[in-house]
């Protein structure tokens, strides 16, 4: 009988060394967490695709909770994985404090959450940047405040400050936190639309929450049915939209934003300027630059701002779109 080979130890190293996990990447980031960070925040973003393996997995501190989303199917034994990580490192930087820990599953339709461990308010406030924002994790795709758009609040609020008294138009308000930050920043007056009455409402209890109890009036109306009214309160210094990419029955970016972008000739002061967002991964920033030369030509570009460094994307033309344009003075 022929003799086996010895096993070599090459051989005995490759057979002990542990096989990475597909989600080693989030494993590692929840390793590196040195502190408890103060602002809600993303602390993960596989979806950015410089993580492979990654690619369904988030990760965001909404003080004192955390989220955990995968916009894939998770096996228990993964999600029970992610979660040990996550306490083992919350038990080394929060020593004695619970590990309050929310996942969701979530596709283009619809979401599953489950509260996996401690306790988390419905609604609960959260910080950013000097303001206070209510958000909710236990119910919903969208949680209050959209994390990925801080580098937009900051832009309004420099932008308004060096502005004092300047009369904003915020469309598509959702719950109006960039009219918290500008009212914060010296706006005179923060003309808040959209549709949604239940967001608004949010809105408002943002606003009472940072100690701001006028200048800011919240129309909860359809855009597209409401030009007169909105335009005859202008003009702005300032307008923003930031509209959803697709909402069934109200909004398709592809067809209705030149309906929104052909407004801006009459609703901008002379010199103000626009914050255009688009978060659409099939629709570059060309796509609205295109459409202000076309649909309000003399309406120039000025800049796109940077997103969160969290948000870092492999293909920059997928992420938000948060472009600066500004009308002739």
């Amino acid at each position: 009988m022929q003799a086996s080979l010895p096993c070599t130890s090459l051989d005995r190293s490759a057979r002990l060394r542990p096989v990475p996990l597909p989600f080693q990447a989030l494993l590692d980031a929840i390793a590196g967490i040195d502190h408890v960070p103060a602002d809600a925040q993303r602390l993960f973003h596989g979806r950015g695709g410089l993580h492979p393996g990654c690619e369904p997995w988030t990760l965001d501190f909404y003080p004192p909770a955390w989220l955990l989303t995968s916009f894939q199917p998770v096996a228990d034994d993964d999600l029970a994985t992610v979660q040990a990580a996550l306490r083992q490192r919350w038990d080394a930087i929060a020593p004695g404090q619970p590990l309050n820990l929310v996942f969701q599953h979530r596709d283009e339709v619809r979401a599953t959450t489950r509260l996996l461990a401690g306790t988390v308010r419905d609604p609960h406030d959260v910080s950013e940047q000097g303001a206070r924002f209510k958000v909710h994790l236990l119910k919903g795709m969208n949680h209050g405040l959209f994390l990925d758009m801080a580098e937009g609040r900051r832009w309004v609020r420099a932008h308004v400050a060096a502005r004092p008294g300047a009369k904003v138009l915020n469309l598509f308000a959702y719950t109006c936190a960039f009219s918290v930050v500008a009212m914060q920043a010296g706006a005179g007056q923060v003309i808040n639309v959209d549709m949604a009455g239940g967001a608004l409402s949010i809105g408002k209890q943002n606003h009472h929450l940072n100690g701001i109890t006028q200048g800011a009036s919240f129309l909860p109306h359809d855009i597209f049915s409401s030009w007169g009214k909105i335009t005859r309160s202008g003009p702005y210094e300032l307008v923003i939209m930031d509209p959803p990419t697709y909402q069934k029955g109200s909004f398709v970016a592809e067809k209705d934003y030149a309906r929104l972008v052909r407004r801006l000739p009459d609703l901008l002061a002379p010199g103000g300027h626009a914050l255009l967002c688009l978060n659409s991964p099939k629709l570059g920033p060309d796509f609205l630059q295109d459409l202000v030369s076309a649909q309000a030509p003399g309406i120039d570009f000025v800049e796109r701002l940077a997103n969160p460094p969290a948000f870092a994307d492999a293909s920059p033309a997928r992420a938000l779109k948060v472009l600066v344009f500004k009308a002739p003075g």
